[in-house]
């Protein structure tokens, strides 16, 4: 069975991904399964303590419904970009969706990625500056969250906009449900009526 993957590091935005693995696990009854660079246990942004299930060497591509990249100071501080580089090479090239907010939108920048797609990020200033020789501005779209073919990407301040895109993307639960899910996350709009499934 086809999992979620997230890739976890030292410093990583625990809030920007908190809404949409919650409800591939609850609302999409999906196993989450959490990657790391290494083995080493890590802190979030919050100071959670996480030890991930395996490592990036360790991924069966065969396996990924979506692989989801997080936020974090890592991204603009340095990173292994050839690992990465490498990484979303094979998942682009597999057609699986890839879900980045906030600075690791900046990732698939640098990796060629978003070339000739639609995509957001922080602000059309932030990705240029955190890019060098980023060209792609004819395809920025100032909104929270973004989806061409398989690429979704979102600013760090639409964490509700980000799990939308993800729930549409893969047909979590109805259109109904997530609608109301949204609603309710996003405007604090939740009818009295309602009964969720279990």
């Amino acid at each position: 069975m086809k999992k979620a993957y997230v890739l976890l590091f030292e410093g990583y935005a625990d809030w920007e991904i908190g809404h949409a693995l919650a409800e591939l696990k609850r609302l999409g009854q999906l196993e989450v399964v959490t990657v790391g660079f290494d083995e080493k246990p890590l802190s979030s942004m919050g100071g959670l303590q996480v030890k991930t299930h395996q490592t990036l060497g360790q991924i069966d591509f065969e396996e990924v419904l979506i692989f989801i990249l997080p936020g974090g100071y890592m991204w603009e501080r340095g990173y292994p970009e050839d690992v990465m580089n490498d990484l979303l090479s094979q998942l682009d090239e597999r057609n699986i969706p890839i879900a980045a907010i906030c600075a690791a939108t900046t990732v698939l920048a640098k990796a060629g990625i978003l070339k000739g797609r639609k995509h957001t990020s922080n602000s059309m200033n932030y990705i240029q500056k955190t890019v060098p020789g980023y060209s792609d501005g004819d395809n920025y779209i100032n909104k929270m969250a973004v989806t061409d073919q398989h690429i979704i990407t979102a600013s760090g301040l639409g964490s509700v906009d980000f799990t939308m895109e993800i729930l549409k993307k893969l047909d979590v639960s109805s259109s109904e449900i997530r609608t109301i899910w949204y609603d309710a996350f996003k405007h604090g709009k939740y009818p009295d009526d309602f009964e969720h499934p279990a």
